[in-house]
Order: structure tokens, then sequence, then C-alpha cells
């Protein structure tokens, strides 16, 4: 028994509860990566916006690249690119570091996507040493390692880290929402004294959240009402304040960027799958719905169908007959009308984007490369226990949701409350935090059904699981900590 606690003290001595999530997360990370059979996501047929514009493309191969198998291999355009960039994203920025680094270590002619996956991986482990280190504190008692395992089940799991072998935008999200996240908390904790580098590491982090898909721009109103938690740093002088204002007009101004730059193909379409997936689903009777908005009620019969189609449909969705009587008379403001109109439905279609809010892992495509010996389009199963479970426990009620989002920022309230009457700012961010993201929660499945109906939901409601497990986790260590009230128990005790 001596011995056994001997090792234990000497093992937190030397490791923090930060460094061991991290050297797990890396251990983990690195086998779901990078040791054969190599895993990834295949190509739902979404990988052409990011290779295209930074000189990517396929090479021809006997099999499909789609959808069954992972490609890891590709081809580096030699000469010049004439391909536009297909959508304004900051995902380029790290696949242009893949490209530079795969062009220093392997091949000027080919491209590995492992090195798209040493990026994001190299990116994301220090985030996740900030997130533990402001969840856990800097105690090293047996309640912050086991933080730092929630962290590392959470975080490391494989249905997020599968996507850094991929050309999908979600890492560069996952990756920017943790830096973020722990830099309010870091701050709020006081934890280092230049905070002018916690505060540049926030924006910036935000700034390419919002601009990593078109998809985000809405949320820079979210991230605005996290920002106003830090007009409660204690100490804050005229020219930081200025630069927090300076930093939430950013955060607006990147918002209203990518807003403005989503392209006409982009928009056609979402507008084309808002209809077809949104306002013909969950209704029995669809032709007479839309007959009464003002639309012919032949075009009923196109439900389901998506803009680029996997096998033949009747109509072209980009044809001038779709243009001139479908498309053309509709519109955002159309749609919100139709379901104010039709709230029945509208709610059914939020418990079906609810339903599978948690199911982190993409289904639709496969996780293995041909060479693996593995069936096209089968799923990976190793470190995926915490989003089987959130998966398939998770209530799949729009009304649970909203209940769940009330009851945490009520939570966080309380403690706001306590914190300001007692001249304490830990509380007052953190409430400002789980504001910010539970607006996220409440209202990226509303704009999801508008916007795109139910088309593509996993990928578009993943700020949705990614903000509850973040709220979650921070609860889970307050509760641990003794902080999610009195949030000066901790030091006092310390004391």
């Amino acid at each position: 028994m001596n011995s056994v606690k001997k090792a234990w003290n000497t093992f937190q001595k030397h490791i923090s509860p930060a460094a061991m999530a991290t050297i797990l997360a890396a251990v983990i990370c690195a086998m779901i990566l990078f040791v054969p059979p190599v895993n990834g996501y295949a190509d739902n047929g979404d990988f052409y916006r990011a290779m295209l514009s930074n000189g990517i493309y396929r090479l021809p191969t006997e099999h499909s690249q789609y959808i069954g198998f992972v490609e890891t291999k590709f081809g580096i355009l030699k000469y010049f690119n004439e391909n536009n960039v297909a959508v304004f994203s900051s995902q380029a920025l790290f696949v242009k570091a893949a490209v530079l680094l795969n062009k220093l270590f392997y091949s000027h002619r080919y491209f590995d996507i492992r090195f798209l996956g040493i990026v994001y991986y190299v990116a994301f482990l220090p985030g996740v040493y900030l997130l533990t280190k402001a969840l856990a504190g800097t105690w090293r008692r047996i309640r912050n390692y086991v933080i730092a395992i929630f962290v590392v089940l959470i975080f490391a799991d494989a249905s997020f880290i599968l996507y850094f072998n991929s050309f999908f935008a979600e890492p560069g999200m996952l990756i920017a929402f943790l830096y973020a996240f722990a830099s309010i908390i870091l701050l709020a904790r006081g934890c280092y004294s230049k905070r002018w580098k916690l505060l540049l590491l926030y924006f910036i982090s935000i700034v390419l959240l919002i601009t990593n898909k078109q998809q985000n721009a809405p949320l820079a109103l979210s991230f605005g009402v996290v920002s106003m938690g830090l007009f409660f740093l204690p100490g804050l002088k005229k020219q930081k304040k200025l630069a927090i204002i300076g930093g939430v007009v950013g955060i607006m101004g990147a918002g209203i960027l990518t807003y403005s730059l989503i392209n006409k193909e982009f928009n056609d379409v979402n507008q084309y799958q808002s209809f077809t997936h949104g306002v013909l689903m969950e209704t029995g009777d669809p032709s007479k719905n839309i007959k009464k908005s003002g639309l012919s009620e032949q075009f009923a019969l196109m439900r389901e169908q998506n803009y680029y189609a996997k096998t033949f449909d009747t109509v072209d969705p980009s044809s001038a007959y779709i243009r001139k009587h479908l498309v053309g008379k509709y519109n955002f403001a159309w749609i919100v009308k139709y379901y104010a109109q039709n709230p029945q439905q509208f709610l059914r279609l939020l418990d079906v984007a609810s339903k599978d809010i948690m199911v982190t892992q993409v289904k639709a495509v496969g996780d293995y490369t041909k060479s693996s010996g593995k069936k096209a389009g089968q799923q990976s199963t190793f470190f995926t226990l915490y989003s089987s479970l959130a998966g398939a426990f998770f209530p799949g009620k729009y009304a649970f949701l909203c209940l769940l989002a009330l009851t945490f920022i009520i939570v966080y309230a309380v403690s706001a409350y306590i914190d300001f009457a007692a001249g304490r700012l830990f509380g007052v961010m953190r409430f400002f935090l789980v504001l910010g993201l539970m607006t996220i929660c409440v209202f990226v499945p509303i704009v999801s059904i508008i916007g795109d109906g139910d088309a593509d939901l996993a990928k578009h409601l993943f700020m949705v699981p990614l903000s509850l497990d973040l709220t979650f986790i921070m609860f889970i260590s307050d509760i641990l900590n003794g902080q999610l009230w009195l949030t000066e128990q901790e030091e006092d005790e310390d004391e």
C-alpha cells in the first residue's frame, strides 16, 4: 500500500492533470490517425471545396473514391491553379500548411492526407492542455485527474478525431472552439498575468471558427454574448476596454463577411434543399400546404431530392423551369412565413434535428482505406465510448434540448449573482459563456432547418454537440471542484 501511495505521489509531482490529458490524447489520436489501418472519413462529395482551391486533385483509380473508403493519396497541381476558391473559409490555412509540410518531407507531386492529420493533431493537443488546465485548475488532487480523463474521453473521441484525416472543415471548428473556451475560463481564473495573450487567443480563435464555414456566420451573435463577460475582468484600463470592443466588432465583422461571401451556387443548393428537405418533409399532404402558400402542387413530388442527386432525378434543380416556377417564387422570408403557418410541422422537423444531435460520428461514409480489407462504408469503433453513449441516450426532442439549455442558464445565473454581489468575476464570466453556448444549442437547429432542411444535419449541427460537451464537462468540473456556486471555495481550502 505504501508503494502505491509513493508511486502516486511521484506521479502527482511530475505529471499535472493537463499534462496527463495531453499525453493520453496524443497517444490515442496517433493510434486513430497514423497507425495502420489508417482511419479517417471518406468523401461525401464535399471535399472538392477544400481541395481544388488549394491545388489538390484526385488521382485516377479503378474504384469509386466516394462514400465507401478513405483515400489517402492525392495529386498536387504542378503549374498554375486555375480553380477559383469554391467557398471562403479559414480551413485553407490548415490545408496550405499541410501541403507545405507534404512538399518538405514527402513529395511535390503527391499529397498524403495524413499530413493534414498531422497539422490538425499538432494544433489540437495544446487545446487539450489549455482546456484541462482551465477546468482542473492548478490543483493535483484525484478529482482533478478525473476531470482530465473526462476531457480525453469526450474530446479525443474518434468521432471527432476521424475528421482530421479528411477535407471536412469541422476539425478547425473543434480546435478553435477548444482554444476559445479555455481562454475565457483561464481569464476568469486569472491563471496568467499577461491577460492580453489570452484575449488575443480568444478573438483569433473565434474569428477562425466563424470564417471556417458559411453556416457559422450567425454564430457571431452567440460569441458576441460570450464576449460580454470580458468587460467584467477586474482592473480593465481604457486601452483594454477599447481592445475588447474592437475584438467584438471583429467577431461581428467576421460573421458579416462570411455571410456576404456565400456564393450563388452555395445559396442555390441551400435554397433548393430548404424546400425539398424542409417544407415538403414531416407533413402528410405537402401538396396541399404548398398550394396554400402559392406554389404549384406538382413540386410536392420533389420531396427528399438533393441538389446534387446521387441517383437520377426527374427534374434538374438548376434548370430554367425550376428557377422560374419554384426557386424564383420563394425565399428566406417565404419559408419563415410558411413555418409560422405550419408550426406543428416545424416542431416535428426540429425533433428530427434533435434526434441524432449527439451522434457526432459521420454515418454516411466509411472510416477505412480500401487496402485495410474492411467492407465499404464500415465504421471504426475504437475509442468511441462517449459518442456512442451520448448518441444512444440523449433524448431526441427539441423541447428537451431547450429545457436543458434553460437549466444550465439558471444554474450558472445563480453563481453569477453570488459572485457579482461578492465582487468576484469567475461566476459572472462563466455565466456569459454558458449563455452564449446555450443560444447556439437552441438557435442552430432552427437556422439549419430553415436554411437547408434536414439535409446534412450531422454536419450543420456540429456546433451544438460541441457546445453541450463543453458545458457538460465544465459542469462536472465545477461540481468536483466545489465551485458550481461558491467559486471561492477551492482557493479558501488551498490556503
